[in-house]
């Protein structure tokens, strides 16, 4: 029997998680994936924005600009790759100065602090390879950076340090009600409890139809990226938007927290929510649409390409509170971009709402910081002689393209919802994401799975389900 019952381990349920771990309730959050940070969360831009886009008077704009401004105090607590470069919305007309003047007002109006409209010239100072077609641009200061799924693994962890269960490929199939309590039915059995958080991203509409009669629609859509190597990380500081036109919003052209570049994504409404494929079609798309905001397209140095699916409500805007006609089952649903900055807002007002419900008390002994995983690449030479001697498997690299060590691989399978498959490892090191994308060091992370979790390694899978990467050895004594 729980209090409350979060389903979803996205970037929503995991800041609602990490809230209510400040106090003496019974959590637990179901997740029907493999691993936390699955879904939306694990691929979509990463960007902090900074408000000014969003309708006033709307959830997205609320929640957008209470989000960006708690993410300072979160890095400083959680330890996540976090950084605040700023944003430029990039105008390639005259005649569209006066809607940058719009944006910037309505910007003014939600709260967003110290932005301004910067001239041709002001704007080339600032970012040197932006394209000649760039007239003048809308400054947000306060714009930032992030790693989605290391942020959203910081939020698991520490709500688990504080004693949140996780019950991962548990996949929600029914909600009733009995008398005083919601019953989950799930693939592994029944979960009672007062009260249930809907942050089932995608799925958010199934969940909130099986309990209330205000059905909600949610429709995936697709966004398409291409992500290059660190050598044309520095093209641009800023995250370049494209001040929409009769011809759409255009596509972003951004520095990723890790010093990658980014381009994309597109916009399409899909019917298969499983559906992440790519298209040369989509891709050629986006980065043509790229040039327009920079000199140069470094089409050499693409890396890999990937697809998003965000849960669009039909219906325009977040849905966040308690159902009318459901006491007690409360929607985190159709939280699209910008979904990442809103999150530690959303988290915030759920866990309002829930203890004004429950009236629980705090804990004395709530613990706020979580260290994370030393990143070896990032340290002097003298912190790395000390972590060695301290640890000798942070001498030997595995990941020679990111400098990932044996030793944060290994501490990334030991640590609280440790890794337990390939793109675990991933997410948590960034092990694979360099340029040979995994070609090097798939098969030293293969070894180390399986020695730390004291399986075969034919029983290593890539993520989950039936992904297995081995199917035997093909020759023997080998």
């Amino acid at each position: 029997m729980y209090n409350v019952a979060i389903i979803g381990a996205g970037v929503i349920g995991a800041s609602v998680a990490r809230e209510l771990g400040k106090y003496n309730l019974k959590v637990c959050v179901i997740e029907k994936s493999f691993d936390i940070s699955e879904g939306t969360t694990k691929a979509n831009s990463g960007i902090v924005h900074s408000g000014v886009d969003a309708k006033p008077g709307t959830l997205k704009a609320k929640y957008n600009v209470r989000g960006n401004e708690m993410f300072d105090e979160l890095q400083n607590e959680l330890e996540f790759p976090f950084k605040r470069n700023g944003s430029l919305i990039l105008c390639f007309e005259e005649e569209g100065i006066k809607n940058l003047k719009e944006i910037k007002k309505q910007g003014e109006i939600n709260g967003v602090p110290n932005i301004s409209i910067l001239t041709q010239e002001e704007v080339r100072k600032m970012e040197p390879n932006i394209s000649d077609e760039v007239v003048a641009a809308l400054y947000a200061p306060t714009g930032g950076i992030v790693c989605p799924y290391e942020y959203t693994v910081a939020l698991c962890e520490n709500a688990y340090t504080n004693g949140v269960e996780f019950k991962l490929n548990e996949i929600v199939e029914d909600i009733t009600k009995d008398e005083n309590h919601y019953v989950i039915k799930t693939n592994k059995g029944m979960i009672k409890a007062d009260l249930v958080v809907n942050a089932a991203g995608l799925y958010s509409d199934t969940i909130n139809n099986m309990v209330s009669k205000n059905k909600i629609e949610i429709v995936a859509r697709k966004g398409e990226y291409c992500l290059f190597d660190k050598i044309a990380g520095k093209i641009a500081s800023k995250t370049l938007f494209q001040l929409p036109t009769a011809m759409g919003k255009g596509v972003l052209v951004s520095p990723t927290v890790d010093g990658n570049l980014l381009v994309g994504p597109n916009a399409v409404d899909i019917d298969n929510k499983y559906d992440v494929t790519t298209s040369k079609e989509a891709l050629d798309d986006i980065l043509e649409k790229g040039k327009r905001s920079i000199k140069e397209v470094p089409m050499r140095n693409i890396i890999t390409s990937f697809s998003g699916l965000r849960a669009h409500n039909v219906a325009g805007d977040f849905v966040v509170g308690e159902a009318e006609d459901a006491k007690n089952f409360i929607n985190a649903a159709g939280v699209e971009s910008p979904g990442l900055t809103s999150a530690p807002a959303i988290g915030e007002a759920i866990r309002e709402i829930i203890v004004e419900k429950l009236n629980p008390s705090k804990k004395d002994n709530f613990i706020a910081k979580r260290k994370a995983i030393p990143r070896f690449r990032d340290l002097s030479n003298e912190e790395r002689t000390n972590l060695i001697k301290e640890n000798p498997q942070y001498g030997k690299i595995v990941c020679r393209c990111e400098k990932i060590t044996e030793g944060e691989i290994v501490e990334a399978i030991k640590r609280p919802l440790g890794a337990t498959t390939l793109d675990g490892v991933k997410k948590r090191t960034r092990a694979t994401m360099g340029g040979c994308q995994g070609g090097f060091c798939t098969a030293p992370i293969i070894d180390l799975l399986a020695r730390e979790l004291n399986i075969d390694k034919t029983e290593v899978k890539k993520n989950g389900g039936s992904s297995y990467i081995l199917i035997g050895e093909n020759k023997e004594n080998l």
